[in-house]
């Protein structure tokens, strides 16, 4: 059995990864009680140990090793392992600071525009979601009930590795992708002092990590009493160094064997594949043999998810929270909502069914959004342009508001998310990338029409685990790599990754697409001419 926590666990007989069997809980614990107030997103990280429910009914010698994985958040404690406030309200039980939160982008500009070396590494751009800039902003803005009461700063899915097993080493994924850290060199101590953190120096850089390992190898001593007390576990469980979720994500679907699904990528390296986690944002991972330098992309990044390959890591801010707020914010939601709970449907699959039925009318249901485009960037742009400040745009709007409207503004809101994942795969291939197969997983994976549109828009086959929970997955993956039941991670991938449903695009559509992507590619465009004429 390999516990693989994300309020989720996986569990198999002992010593037999390719037979697991995953049980999960579908809440992401690093997102309850979050706070959405303007682009300030905070939590508790109390309330982040809660897994004991999982956990439940398990036989606690069956349980050979545990995976953490979760957003890449962080978390701040003093030098007694407790709580520091990060908002200004001095709330101390609310000492995390949520991935998705933009306070630092003026830090953020400010790094990007000192032009340091490391910037080589996040695509030429530093993203308010990484680490830096809202170390940064807790500095300036925050120095007294913060700053200076700081003692450790964690990503957090090192901080759930820390609390199972006291070990303060962080994992090569946290520490590469949203710290600048970099094997083996370690860290560039002239970035921090060039930003004004100089102070993170101190004690070998005590406060954001003195020692590393890589996801899969086994952390500290595993379990400690407490916490395997508190889980209801064995002291001494293997614990792996964690993951981000969305590499988690990776893990669990990138590497599965596609023989005899007749697939581009078939016996073809890992490196033709792209692995796209997509849930409240998306993540586009793609993975080579050699450095790849993608403007606009994160990375190139050496052992951050498959230990010896470089990953390269694109990116949509607000994908299924950009939908959320599509579909709940029209005046024609409360009927599609009605209308839901009549026939017991979600809400999402009643739109897919309204969308079917209106193409029966109207022709294709992809061409019913000919006259209707959307820029996605509600939440500014990660990848390709890495650009904040850019908003969404909708053009083709009229003045009905009726059921029909919101289905073709969902529609070509799906569309622009897909056109997006376009976008970044274009920008990774111009750098040196041969990408020819999709991997989907997350919670829009679920959706049919969310993967169909996908398939159609990039041009590409798209693949689903049999298992969908591939996040789960993922950290389980690094369970049976840190109790040695595996030997590799990717070892671990062939066995516990397997293929379900392969969708193919409609080739019939692609001069629809091709056209549509135009359209796309100049919203963007044209935006930033607005915003330039405004200045001047």
């Amino acid at each position: 059995m390999y516990w693989s926590a994300r309020v989720r666990w996986a569990e198999t007989c002992p010593k037999s990864p390719p037979n697991a069997v995953l049980h999960g809980i579908s809440c992401l614990i690093v997102k309850l009680q979050g706070t959405f107030a303007g682009v300030l997103l905070i939590q508790d990280d109390s309330l982040m140990w809660l897994f004991q429910k999982v956990t439940e009914g398990i036989v606690k010698d069956h349980v050979r090793g545990i995976g953490f994985d979760a957003t890449c958040s962080l978390v701040v404690l003093d030098q007694n392992f407790q709580p520091v406030a990060v908002n200004l309200d001095a709330a101390a039980e609310r000492n995390v600071v949520m991935w998705m939160d933009h306070r630092a982008t003026k830090q953020a500009s400010r790094i990007t525009a000192s032009g340091h070396r490391v910037m080589t590494r996040v695509g030429g751009v530093m993203s308010p979601e990484m680490q830096p800039p809202k170390l940064l902003w807790l500095k300036e803005n925050l120095r007294e009930s913060c700053w200076e009461r700081a003692e450790h700063f964690f990503d957090l899915p090192d901080f759930l590795s820390w609390k199972a097993t006291g070990s303060l080493v962080r994992s090569l994924c946290t520490l590469v992708c949203k710290w600048t850290y970099s094997p083996p060199e370690g860290w560039d101590d002239s970035f921090w002092t060039s930003i004004g953190l100089e102070d993170l120096l101190e004690n070998n850089h005590s406060r954001i990590g003195e020692r590393t390992c890589s996801p899969g190898d086994p952390v500290g001593a595993g379990l400690t009493p407490r916490a395997a007390a508190e889980l209801g576990l064995m002291p001494g469980t293997a614990v792996s160094a964690s993951l981000i979720d969305a590499h988690a994500g990776g893990l669990g679907v990138i590497g599965a064997d596609v023989s005899g699904h007749r697939l581009p990528c078939e016996n073809q390296p890992v490196t033709s594949r792209v692995a796209l986690i997509c849930g409240t944002s998306s993540c586009h991972m793609a993975v080579s043999q050699k450095p790849l330098f993608v403007p606009g992309v994160w990375g190139p990044y050496l052992s951050a998810m498959v230990p010896g390959l470089w990953l390269n890591e694109g990116g949509q801010s607000a994908t299924g929270r950009l939908i959320d707020h599509v579909v709940f914010g029209h005046a024609a939601f409360s009927q599609l909502k009605q209308q839901a709970e009549k026939s017991r449907e979600h809400v999402y699959s009643l739109l897919n069914r309204h969308l079917g039925e209106m193409a029966r009318e109207h022709g294709h249901l992809d061409l019913l959004s000919a006259a209707l485009h959307v820029w996605p960037d509600f939440h500014g742009n990660r990848s390709p342009l890495a650009d904040q400040t850019l908003k969404g745009m909708v053009v083709g709007l009229s003045l009905s508001q009726t059921l029909d409207d919101l289905a073709l503004l969902y529609l070509a809101t799906v569309q622009a998310i897909a056109l997006g994942t376009r976008h970044i795969l274009d920008t990774m291939r111009e750098a040196g990338h041969d990408i020819s197969t999709l991997f989907l997983c997350g919670g829009l994976s679920k959706n049919p029409l969310f993967v169909r549109l996908h398939a159609n828009t990039t041009g590409l086959p798209v693949v689903l685990p049999a298992e969908r929970e591939a996040v789960l997955v993922g950290a389980a993956i690094l369970g049976a790599c840190a109790s040695r039941d595996c030997s590799s991670i990717q070892e671990a991938m062939v066995k516990m990754a397997k293929i379900g449903t392969v969708v193919h695009p409609e080739l019939e559509l692609e001069s629809f697409y091709r056209k549509k992507y135009v359209v796309f590619l100049r919203l963007g465009a044209h935006q930033r001419e607005y915003a330039d004429l405004m200045r001047d």
